[in-house]
């Protein structure tokens, strides 16, 4: 009787902000394991996800949207990106088929040039894209860049995910798997329910608060009656985008609350009590703290 070879391996998802690269984790994942919105540089932190495919297991690196950073934040998310791609065994290059080869979308391209890891292109969003489009679009990657393969998907539809998934996997090498099969990502639960909070406040204020807001967990406690509390402060910088965040009467956070809470549930598989607090810090920026909590390296 044949052994079944098992194979296990890193892939880093590498692309300009928005390009899709979280909604292509949840969907090779088959589970939502990292936030999404509609805004750019959602994703701040190099956070994993754990797929399988037959006897492989994928450990996807989700990596902040790689931009011309301005800030101590921005250089932050950006190295982040960067040293999710290092050493990984496959290098997962997401692009907006959509809006193209823009500016930080062709810095990466450039920059894949000369990196050794294996690299496959995927071009992102093919359900909106015209087909000459897209293959315009391959054609240019695969003159700058050695690509092994060129895939093309739309995240938020799975088209195409399965058939990535597969070739991924088949490039990973051989060997034991690093994580119980039933385990989805190497987050926190912590990590995990700031995450989920942060996304609710992205989704709902949409072009009204910019991303001068953090979230951290105060407070994490089990009850005895199976459920969980958990105090939550969401940093802004100034007092007018407190007063957005709390809305008319409180009206806006308590709907920030719901929809986190229903998704912390989710998450944690029991009732949970969420309760957040608004805190004005004009240089939550410049928190280490801030940084630790969200996985990320300071950086001057």
């Amino acid at each position: 009787m044949n052994e079944v070879v098992t194979r296990c391996g890193s892939v880093a998802i590498v692309g300009a902000p928005n390009a899709g690269k979280s909604t292509l984790v949840n969907a090779l994942v088959g589970q939502k394991v990292a936030i999404v919105s509609s805004k750019v540089q959602t994703t701040r932190t190099r956070l994993m996800g754990i797929a399988t495919d037959g006897a492989a297991q994928l450990l996807l690196i989700d990596t902040p949207g790689i931009f011309a950073p301005r800030r101590r934040l921005d250089r932050a998310m950006v190295r982040a990106a960067w040293e999710g791609a290092e050493g990984a065994d496959l290098i997962a290059f997401v692009v907006d088929a959509k809006t193209g080869f823009r500016e930080d979308a062709s810095a990466i391209l450039d920059a894949l040039r000369g990196r050794p890891e294996p690299k496959m292109l995927v071009l992102n969003k093919v359900d909106i894209t015209a087909k000459g489009k897209l293959l315009d679009l391959a054609a240019h990657a695969n003159a700058i860049a050695a690509f092994e393969e060129t895939f093309f998907v739309s995240a938020s539809t799975a088209d195409g995910v399965a058939e990535l998934k597969t070739a991924l996997a088949a490039r990973l090498p051989e060997g034991p798997w690093h994580f119980p099969e039933d385990q989805l990502t190497d987050a926190t639960t912590r990590l995990m329910a700031a995450e989920l909070t942060r996304e609710q406040i992205y989704r709902q204020l949409h072009a009204e608060l910019p991303y001068a807001s953090a979230v951290e967990t105060e407070k994490w406690e089990e009850r005895r009656d199976g459920s969980t509390s958990i105090h939550q402060q969401i940093l802004v910088e100034r007092e007018t985008q407190r007063a957005i965040v709390l809305g008319k009467g409180g009206a806006r956070i308590k709907e920030i609350g719901a929809e986190a809470r229903a998704g912390i549930a989710e998450l944690l598989g029991r009732p949970v009590h969420l309760f957040l607090h608004v805190k004005v810090k004009e240089d939550w920026a410049e928190d280490r703290a801030v940084y630790r909590d969200a996985g990320l390296d300071w950086v001057d």
